[in-house]
């Protein structure tokens, strides 16, 4: 089992990475919290991972926080819930927005992710309020993230373009995820746009 990573961020293709760790190049999928909080590509980077074995492919995921791959292990042992959906979950709201939905039983704001209808919202709240790695719910605590100047777009390559198709592979509909980021400042990087989408598409 590969727990965890550290060398030289390669590639980030939203939600794909690639980290170079003794001259070997290890692709791994990551939420988009985890990819915002990423370095520039040509720095070094730590990653706490999970590793899927499946009979076509052994899939291994990256996580800029233990919290994070503890809630996805727990995420992905509830029925229904594969890895894809807990990258999605886990792309729109960090680790205390969802404690927070399931412990206040709020099943609306979880219907706003790609995937989770009212009954997967329904059986979340119910199997995840005992399955928190005993966390302790603590009110006002906001979690470290990087600035978002700190990711680097490749030269050429098109930010909102980008963060569409990204959208797109997190299961939103093309025109769904087109009609999100509407209205988003031109600059931003790509891990910037998405994150920005899927905070307002939470919000309501």
């Amino acid at each position: 089992m590969i727990g965890r990573l550290r060398g030289t961020l390669l590639d980030k293709q939203p939600p794909w990475l690639v980290v170079d760790v003794g001259g070997v190049g290890y692709e791994l999928e990551a939420s988009m919290t985890t990819l915002v909080a990423l370095p520039g590509v040509g720095e070094g980077v730590s990653l706490y991972t999970h590793l899927v074995v499946r009979d076509d492919a052994h899939l291994l995921y990256g996580f800029a926080r233990e919290q994070e791959r503890a809630l996805f292990r727990a995420l992905i042992r509830v029925n229904g819930i594969g890895p894809k959906l807990a990258l999605a979950i886990l792309s729109g709201m960090d680790e205390e927005a969802f404690m927070h939905c399931v412990m206040d039983d709020d099943a609306k704001a979880l219907t706003r992710l790609p995937g989770v209808g009212k009954k997967t919202a329904e059986r979340l709240i119910i199997e995840m309020r005992d399955r928190f790695p005993h966390w302790e719910r603590q009110e006002g605590v906001v979690l470290p993230t990087q600035p978002a100047s700190a990711s680097m777009d490749l030269p050429g390559s098109d930010p909102q373009a980008d963060a569409e198709a990204a959208l797109v592979s997190l299961g939103y509909k093309p025109a769904e995820a087109a009609k999100m980021l509407v209205g988003l400042e031109d600059d931003l990087s790509t891990e910037a746009m998405i994150k920005a989408a899927l905070t307002r598409r939470l919000a309501g």
